[in-house]
């Protein structure tokens, strides 16, 4: 027998005992998990993460994970001061002896988490196979995000201590050296951290960097010094951490502070909609890519559906066209939105088709988004629009009909139940028989719970995008007008005068018809707004931090 190649019996005793992956999900960012994080969530069959860190991986987790919950004592850790968790190791040990693959989710970094550490020794105690994956360290990744660099040409001399949980001893060693000090606490610990390093011999004047909620996009942070600290929360009013908080993550020294340069280093609070809460009055689908646009520039997307789509009522007219499409009826089709892609693709998965059965016919699409999920089916468009994404700039692409060039006249246009007739038209006048079929139904969908409505209204909202004149209705139908504080971007003239008409003045007109485009618009609109706060020397604030009720100025 090979020594080195385990038994039967070896594997047999792993499989029934499971196994454990202690994982770190950083300080606060999704973006930051690892790759092997990935991996490991997406095949765990139970995740045990806390509260402040299930959101962040639950995203990757499989569908029917099973998600057990913590219980979180009310007591504090004397030696960390941090809340103790009761009953993770006896989850953590009763899932993997079930066979069961575990994922034990921990703020940070699992190698500098206590409660971590417990269990992991549980599980070597117990004879149950465990792995750690590392994360980003709370007290690394936060002054990065926060534009504080730890480290220098001539290197650094940098300390970590957490404050919740530090002796005499240790302020009094740490306040001896001139080094750079990484300390984690809570709003209400901080002053007092500084009094006991100058205390310990620190100079009062040492530069000092307070970052809160850190690489989320409610991250905030103060610049002060030891002995200005306190003097700069009561000033600002700071309130104290929640319970359950991450920690409050303080810098300090020369190095640290980096004091003079930290506005130009600040690369994360300086994005251009920064903490904007952008609504986005979409379908479901169609709101993905754009919400994913709009946390690259800063902003906490809130996708509110206000468009449902249905089948049509009378199905036979889009089952006799699909049926034209595969026996030779048509030369074109031509797809005027994503849904109609979507209503076409499930069509053909319930006649057993796929895009082979777009061989020989020419095919258009409106604009890049309908492109690309004809793409996504495997179809790539003969036809879209080289100027405006429309159906006016599909017509003016769109080729006059030629008996000689073209052996069949007819094009399939499959689309919503409201869609207008300008496309249709124009086809007909440039010699076309088109076959206008009513591909899917658009519906107003259901009123938005009561906390969203009253945002809404009460200018919660910092910005809200309008990608059609149907989403100014429907939202204003189901959920009220926004509030005159929140920023109205529209995708083209014809949504912005529907807003108009319900009384919303516009700010932000997109250059294009495209959602992508709009999302940019809106980004350069909030970067443009910040820049004219800093030359007035004003704080940088977000549209619903305005005083409620205040008059809003049109931008030009």
């Amino acid at each position: 027998m090979n020594p080195t190649r385990p038994t039967t019996s070896a594997f047999a005793a792993v499989a029934a005992h499971g196994h454990v992956t202690f994982l770190g999900a950083g300080p606060g960012d999704p973006g930051l998990l690892t790759l092997r994080a990935v991996e490991a969530l997406a095949a765990a069959d139970v995740l045990i993460a806390e509260p402040e860190v299930l959101d962040v991986v639950r995203t990757h987790a499989r569908a029917g994970v099973d998600t057990p919950q913590l219980t979180i004592a009310d007591e504090v850790s004397a030696a960390a001061g941090v809340p103790v968790i009761r009953d993770a190791a006896n989850l953590v040990m009763e899932a993997a002896r079930s066979g069961r693959r575990v994922v034990r989710a921990v703020t940070g970094d699992p190698g500098l988490d206590g409660n971590a550490a417990e269990e992991m020794l549980a599980c070597a105690t117990g004879g149950i196979p465990f792995e750690v994956v590392p994360g980003v360290a709370t007290a690394v990744g936060v002054p990065a995000y926060a534009g504080v660099p730890l480290g220098g040409k001539q290197g650094a001399d940098v300390r970590f201590v957490d404050a919740r949980g530090a002796s005499a001893r240790c302020w009094s060693e740490v306040g001896a050296s001139d080094g750079t000090l990484v300390v984690s606490a809570t709003l209400e610990t901080v002053a007092s951290a500084a009094a006991e390093l100058v205390s310990a011999g620190r100079k009062p004047e040492t530069p000092l960097t307070v970052t809160v909620a850190g690489t989320t996009t409610r991250q905030r942070t103060w610049n002060a010094t030891l002995g200005t600290i306190a003097q700069v929360f009561k000033q600002g009013k700071v309130l104290p951490s929640p319970e359950g908080a991450r920690p409050v993550i303080a810098v300090v020294g020369e190095q640290g502070a980096a004091a003079a340069r930290r506005e130009e280093l600040a690369w994360f609070e300086s994005k251009p909609l920064f903490g904007w809460r952008v609504l986005v009055p979409r379908t479901k689908e169609q709101a993905a890519s754009l919400s994913d646009q709009l946390r690259s520039y800063g902003a906490v997307p809130h996708e509110v559906p206000t468009i449902a789509v249905e089948p049509p009522r009378t199905p036979q007219q889009m089952e006799r066209a699909v049926k034209g499409l595969v026996t030779g009826r048509y030369e074109w089709i031509a797809f005027t939105s994503v849904n109609a892609v979507k209503a076409v693709r499930e069509k053909f998965e319930e006649y057993g088709l796929d895009a082979r059965a777009f061989a020989g016919i020419k095919v258009a699409a409106v604009g890049e988004q309908t492109a690309a999920a004809l793409v996504e089916f495997g179809v790539k468009p003969d036809l879209v629009p080289s100027g405006e994404q429309s159906a006016a700039g599909l017509l003016e692409d769109w080729p006059p009909y030629d008996p000689v060039f073209d052996p069949i006249d007819r094009v399939f246009l499959p689309r919503a139940d409201i869609a207008t007739e300008t496309l249709v038209a124009g086809l007909i006048e440039l010699g076309w028989e088109v076959d206008d079929v009513t591909a899917y139904r658009t519906v107003r969908a259901s009123p938005p719970p009561a906390d969203t409505r009253e945002a809404i209204k009460g200018g919660g909202f910092d910005a809200v995008l309008f990608t059609s004149s149907s989403t100014v209705r429907n939202l204003v139908g189901i959920a009220g007008k926004p509030h005159n504080v929140t920023v109205i971007a529209c995708i083209g003239p014809a949504t912005a005068k529907t807003a108009e008409e319900h009384g919303l003045r516009v700010d932000v007109l997109s250059p294009e018809p495209s959602v992508s485009k709009l999302a940019e618009a809106l980004a350069e609109y909030g970067a443009a707004r910040r820049e004219a706060a800093k030359e007035a020397g004003d704080p940088v604030s977000r549209p619903s931090e305005r005083r409620p009720g205040a008059r809003r100025r049109r931008t030009t």
